[in-house]
């Protein structure tokens, strides 16, 4: 369950709408949505997904009949994808349907966060890169010195709006691993915030924006400045993943976020590897 379905799950509870929630209890073979997946059902809103399709429309028919007291629940309901619902997943899916109240939402786990990020820059590609981390199960820390800058309206639950003078100073906050992006409206301000992560040395992740000759300029500083060239070597300048045209801030956006993903994936690839050799070597 997503950070922001939970604080949907919240907010309807709080306004004593009735909802039901739908879980994916058990799954096998090739199926749309993991176990653990939920999706929130009220007589006239949906939030969330198990994974769309026929399984997807069923559910939330048991569940609006469950919400007019048609149908017992808790309710549970096997499907196979294929023979009973004609989707080509071809694997099986069971579903738990019951009543979203505060003792079954306090016993919902979050989910560890993908990637703890600190977000340099609130400017128009700073704010498309929250916009697109609004449904992500992430922590971002977003980051500017000029308090005008970030929008009026209330943040996802995961992100947040830190206004500082000296807002390098953020960067000894962070956990170790965490990833970074500077995208500022200073290049000044752009090189102390990167030079003070090269320093710390222990970044998943350290994105700058701007072009090939503006990281050739950095680099050169931050050489003779005595940065260690292993770090150098990880910063990521221009950010995006390849093969993506174009300057509009959305699509920067989808361009870093996907990279950030792809990051996080190969952190987590090495985390058991990483564990086994502390394991023999303690």
């Amino acid at each position: 369950m997503s950070t922001a379905l939970r604080s949907t799950a919240e907010q309807w509870l709080a306004a004593g709408l009735p909802a039901v929630v739908v879980e994916v209890v058990a799954t096998r073979g090739s199926v749309p949505r993991e176990a653990g997946t939920r999706m929130l059902v009220a007589a006239g809103a949906v939030a969330g997904t198990i994974g769309g399709g026929h399984l997807e429309l069923q559910a939330i028919e048991l569940a609006r009949a469950c919400l007019q007291g048609g149908l017992p629940e808790p309710l549970e309901r096997h499907f196979p994808l294929g023979p009973a619902l004609g989707q080509c997943c071809g694997g099986a899916v069971t579903l738990r349907l019951a009543r979203l109240a505060r003792p079954l939402l306090d016993g919902w786990a979050l989910p560890p966060p993908r990637f703890h990020l600190q977000l340099y820059g609130a400017g128009h590609v700073g704010r498309a890169i929250v916009a697109l981390l609004a449904g992500l199960d992430c922590r971002v820390q977003w980051i500017d010195e000029r308090e005008a800058e970030f929008p009026a309206g209330p943040l996802p639950p995961h992100v947040e709006a830190v206004c500082v003078e000296a807002v390098e100073g953020e960067v000894a906050l962070a956990p170790p691993g965490g990833f970074y992006l500077v995208l500022t409206h200073s290049h000044d301000l752009d090189a102390r915030i990167t030079e003070a992560v090269l320093r710390r040395g222990d970044f998943g992740y350290l994105g700058l924006i701007g072009s090939r000759t503006k990281r050739a300029r950095f680099l050169h500083r931050f050489e003779a400045r005595g940065v260690p060239a292993a770090a150098l070597a990880r910063l990521t300048c221009p950010i995006g993943v390849p093969g993506i045209a174009g300057k509009e801030p959305e699509v920067i956006a989808v361009s870093v976020v996907a990279q950030l993903l792809q990051q996080a994936e190969a952190a987590a690839a090495t985390r058991p590897a990483r564990s086994a050799r502390l394991a023999l070597n303690p």
